[in-house]
């Protein structure tokens, strides 16, 4: 990788980005640093251009936050005609420069509303207490906080099925537990700095555990194994303890919907 060629620049004022390499077989797109829809909207662009015009040695696009990084054969694109440049980032920033005004379908930055139960507090959420104390907030307010916000799912990561959400409250704020947690159960409900989120699996974490949700959503034997995806809208919608045991035995899904 040359020193000289390792950020380039693309687009212009608001369409500005960042190209820089990952690793010798990949490159991430830089759409800014914050979290919003407008950056959300213009990663799932990008994502669905490269996609729907995939250039010679491509193996994938995985989206994040701000960023598109996109993976590939160095070989086969250093060795393709269709694309010029003196190493790989510039072949693929040319590449990407090429479709800054191909058309494509826009995307939807809301994607399903997808209504998941939560039983806050007690067993299901043994750090809301905390998350309340740390904010100068009552157990009640933390869980109305909470579930009255609107969700949009950014990125799935960490574990398959873990949907990263932006919308939460700021005054729900909270640092991650200095110790985190050998296991936290499937369904978890937690917050972690500014963000909120629900474990899919069984897994090691830290973030502040504040209720707990009888949904699955992550499963392997399934056709679309994880229950939310990137463009999702997500909402909170408490229940008691019973309702919580009634959902495991009967599975019913669509009381909350």
């Amino acid at each position: 990788m040359s020193g000289d060629n390792f950020i380039h620049i693309g687009g212009q004022g608001k369409a500005a980005y960042t190209v820089y390499y990952l690793s010798e077989q990949a490159v991430t797109m830089q759409f800014g640093n914050d979290i919003n829809t407008g950056t959300l909207q213009r990663v799932k662009r990008y994502h669905a251009l490269i996609e729907a015009n995939p250039f010679p040695g491509f193996y994938a696009a995985v989206p994040a936050y701000a960023t598109l990084s996109i993976f590939y054969n160095p070989v086969e694109v250093m060795q393709s005609p269709e694309l010029s440049g003196a190493d790989c980032i510039n072949r693929l920033t040319a590449y990407l420069k090429s479709l800054d005004d191909v058309n494509v379908a826009e995307p939807s930055t809301c994607g399903t509303t997808v209504n998941i139960p939560v039983c806050y507090g007690g067993k299901f959420g043994p750090d809301l207490s905390e998350v309340a104390a740390v904010n100068g907030l009552s157990e009640q307010q933390v869980i109305q906080l909470h579930n009255e916000a609107v969700y949009t799912v950014y990125m799935i990561g960490f574990v398959p099925g873990f949907a990263y959400l932006g919308g939460m409250n700021s005054l729900l704020a909270t640092p991650r537990k200095q110790q985190p947690r050998v296991a936290v159960p499937a369904g978890a409900v937690g917050i972690g700095g500014n963000q909120t989120g629900v474990y899919p699996l069984a897994t090691p974490g830290g973030w502040q555990l504040i209720g707990q949700t009888p949904l699955q959503l992550f499963d392997a034997a399934s056709e679309q194994p994880s229950l939310l995806k990137a463009g999702d809208t997500v909402v909170f919608k408490p229940i008691s303890a019973d309702e919580f045991n009634n959902y495991l035995i009967t599975g019913n899904a669509a009381a909350y919907n």
